[in-house]
């Protein structure tokens, strides 16, 4: 299974053939664990915000919740969306004119329970006929994760699925679930890991039976015809975008605002919302 890419180059054949292939693949100790705790502290304060604003905070499940964000806020985006391996693999896949187009995170608290086994939206045209990619989330955790936190779970190779007629075009009915239950693979990643996943391949939050919230950074990459945008806010300031590397800049279409604003949202998945047993 590809887990990582070692070295200063990132070979593009080794990048796709993990994301067509298994549709996960990762790179370990990319960051410092320093920026990891950062990042965790950065997101418990946002989560907190977040909850004091109505749609700011929404329920993924028990104990579960979804937060956007905008870039600036988070103090380690730029260091994290110019990485070498974030710009190779954003490139290989995507094409040079990927776009960021959401900045979130996910956290799953004590108590949050299995998920049903799922994909993050429907499978677009591009892949169902053209048989491509055209867009892929990133994830950073902000723990050590143990199996107790409520690691995540994958299917490998389930990004090229059919199954037609399910809620949203997300949620395979349950007589698929032994399949992906079969080939579910947990992660466990560290502070400091990065990894990248097509949103289609089936996946799942599991229970959380620790102490202790697990928050992922989630960072959402588009092709040029992809539209997964249009559910998003991105906003940035034009002073935070002029201070911006340009291979994070160009990559960037936010919304200039003056003041950044409480981002809301009202894309509740109800699917989700019923935890698996």
């Amino acid at each position: 299974m590809a887990s990582g890419f070692a070295g200063a180059a990132y070979e593009a054949g080794d990048i796709m053939g993990g994301l067509y292939g298994d549709g996960i693949i990762a790179c370990p100790g990319a960051f410092s664990p320093a920026l990891a705790d950062t990042l965790h502290a950065e997101i418990m304060a946002l989560f907190a915000e977040a909850r004091t604003i109505p749609g700011g905070a929404l329920p993924r499940g028990p104990e579960r919740w979804y937060v956007e964000t905008q870039p600036e806020r988070l103090s380690g985006f730029a260091e994290i969306a110019s990485h070498p391996w974030f710009v190779a693999v954003c490139r290989a896949v995507l094409g040079e004119d990927y776009r960021i187009i959401e900045v979130g995170f996910d956290i799953p608290f004590p108590g949050a329970a299995d998920q049903p086994w799922h994909r993050d939206f429907a499978v677009p045209e591009a892949t169902t006929r053209g048989r491509r990619l055209n867009s892929l989330a990133f994830n950073l955790t902000t723990v050590d994760t143990r199996p107790e936190h409520g690691p995540f779970e994958i299917a490998p190779g389930t990004q090229w699925d059919r199954f037609e007629g399910c809620a949203k075009g997300m949620f395979p009915p349950a007589e698929l679930w032994p399949r992906y239950q079969a080939r579910a693979v947990k992660k466990l990643p560290k502070r400091g890991d990065i990894s990248a996943r097509s949103a289609l391949t089936v996946h799942r939050g599991t229970a959380n039976r620790s102490q202790e919230p697990r928050p992922v950074l989630v960072i959402g990459v588009d092709a040029p015809d992809a539209t997964n945008g249009a559910h998003h806010d991105l906003q940035a300031t034009a002073s935070y975008l002029a201070s911006l590397p340009p291979v994070v800049r160009d990559h960037l279409p936010a919304r200039v605002v003056d003041a950044l604003a409480p981002v809301v949202q009202n894309h509740v998945i109800d699917g989700l919302l019923t935890p698996a047993y």
